[in-house]
């Protein structure tokens, strides 16, 4: 081999090698500076980072100074969004991580701001009130009064406030946000000298209303003729349902099918349930109060005689085996026809009166609709007289242009929350009334700063002396021979919350 041939070999493994080594090199710089690269731009946004935390940070409010804010968020939480006191601890535990909390309340805290939110709500309507004296017609209140019976022996009387201008100042039918809570207190019973006395002592520190909103009840309507004698003489505004309701008991609880309706009905029940056609069965409706809600149990049979045309069904089919379910219903036919024709006509009559108010305009789009029913019904007479009688009222009270209120609905409600919200599986009648002034009228900041300042001795104070059925509860069951103690509880002092005192014992 001559020297040049091994020149020229070497030289080529040289340039061999320094290509390849030259490759290796511009790879590893471009991967060097890609991750120089992205290594500065993760520093750069990792500061960008720090510094906006330490910004946020030094944002947000100390907890002491965000309290307002979250004592209304919670209340908002109950009183609005209706969730119970546990549910609204862990609501406030998701969200106090974005909050920046470092604790969030639990259930026995908001339960005592919902109880000191109804204190601060009746320390504000005594000044309301007084303000209305000026114009009682003008800017007076319709004062909405009713029972409501809890768990034991307790008894809840609460007395709301509806300006008498809320249907003309509202296209709807009155709501919470548009009451007060003037007054609320139990009572193993209620007779009407009873009634009279405590909404004497009401109207002391409020003066007296423009007219009283009541149901037919004997103890109620005592009690507004005691008021008269002693010359606090009111207009009285009788609940549109409970008179419709009334109406429709007189006519047709002796209808001759009444009964046989009411009880095809029960075995109708009995004969859908636990079968396929289980979601035809009929809905409830309280044997209490029955003809409030009758209609519906009436408007259910209609329909579901409608899927039993006349003809044969074949063997095993559905048709069939509803037809076996049916019991007596079709027999009832006649009565229900009756009543459909009465009820539905009625019932568009308290949609447009509770949403618009009582007078002419609204008298005449009722007057069209009953046309339907027989000028000799018993129904159609009452209705009209109770809506003359009070056309009269509302020329009183000068509603004609407006309306006049006539239902009492929203004070139901506010029962039927209270009884649901905040009282756990015990409805004791005392828990219950001292969460209702809460639930009426709106929820400010101010609220909530009034809230925080309630004192503790200030909350016990309007809670001393009140019996109550919980602690009854875990300091009797599970200790035996202490059953007496039940009856010196019983002689604990009842529940009360009238305007410029937080809670009075009775």
């Amino acid at each position: 081999m001559s020297e040049q041939w091994k020149l020229k070999q070497s030289r080529n493994q040289w340039k061999k090698k320094a290509i390849e080594r030259g490759e290796t090199a511009r790879a590893q710089r471009k991967e060097i500076h890609r991750v120089r690269t992205e290594r500065d731009r993760y520093k750069q946004a990792a500061n960008e980072a720090k510094t906006e935390l330490d910004q946020r940070r030094s944002q947000i409010v100390p907890y002491g100074q965000q309290k307002p804010e979250i004592v209304c968020l919670v209340l908002s939480l109950f009183v609005f969004a209706r969730l119970g006191f546990r549910a609204i601890s862990r609501v406030m535990t998701v969200m106090g991580t974005h909050l920046g909390l470092p604790k969030t309340p639990c259930p026995q805290t908001v339960s005592n701001w919902v109880t000191r939110l109804s204190m601060v709500k009746m320390q504000t309507v005594s000044q309301s009130m007084r303000e209305a004296l000026t114009s009682r017609y003008t800017h007076g209140y319709v004062w909405m009064i009713d029972l409501s019976i809890g768990l034991g022996s307790g008894k809840i009387l609460s007395v709301l406030a509806l300006p008498l201008q809320h249907h003309q100042n509202h296209a709807h039918a009155p709501r919470l946000q548009d009451v007060q809570c003037v007054a609320v207190t139990v009572a193993d019973s209620w007779k009407g000298e009873d009634i009279a006395g405590f909404l004497m002592k009401v109207m002391r520190r409020t003066g007296s209303p423009s007219a009283f909103l009541k149901d037919g009840g004997a103890d109620l309507n005592r009690a507004v003729n005691l008021l008269e004698e002693q010359g606090h003489s009111c207009p009285r505004i009788a609940d549109i349902s409970h008179i419709i309701a009334n109406l429709f008991k007189h006519t047709y609880s002796d209808h001759p099918l009444f009964s046989e309706f009411i009880s095809a009905c029960g075995r109708v029940s009995t004969n859908l349930k636990q079968t396929l056609l289980a979601s035809l069965a009929p809905p409830k409706v309280s044997t209490k109060a029955r003809f409030m809600n009758l209609h519906r149990l009436v408007a259910w049979a209609d329909q579901l005689l409608q899927h039993s045309p006349r003809g044969n069904a074949a063997k095993g089919s559905m048709l069939a085996k509803l037809r076996a379910s049916l019991d007596h219903l079709p027999e009832c036919k006649s009565f229900i026809r009756l009543f459909l024709r009465d009820a539905i006509p009625m019932l568009e009559c308290q949609k447009i009166l509770k949403r618009k108010g009582l007078n002419k305009q609204t008298y005449l789009a009722c007057a069209n609709l009953i046309k339907v029913i027989p000028p000799s019904s018993s129904i159609r007479i009452g209705f009209t007289d109770w809506a003359d009688n009070h056309l009269a009222i509302a020329a009183e009270l000068e509603l004609n242009p407006t309306g006049l209120p006539i239902s009492t609905d929203i004070l139901e409600s506010l029962f039927g929350i209270g009884k649901r919200l905040g009282v756990g599986q015990t409805k004791d009648a005392n828990r219950i009334a001292s969460r209702l002034p809460a639930f009426c009228g709106t929820l400010t900041p101010d609220d909530a700063d009034r809230v925080i300042k309630i004192t503790v001795k200030e909350q016990k104070a309007t809670m001393a002396g009140v019996n109550s059925l919980i602690a009854q509860r875990r300091k009797v069951l599970p200790n035996p021979g202490t059953l007496e103690q039940l009856a010196v509880s019983a002689e604990n002092k009842k529940f009360q919350m009238i305007p410029e005192a937080a809670a009075i014992a009775a």
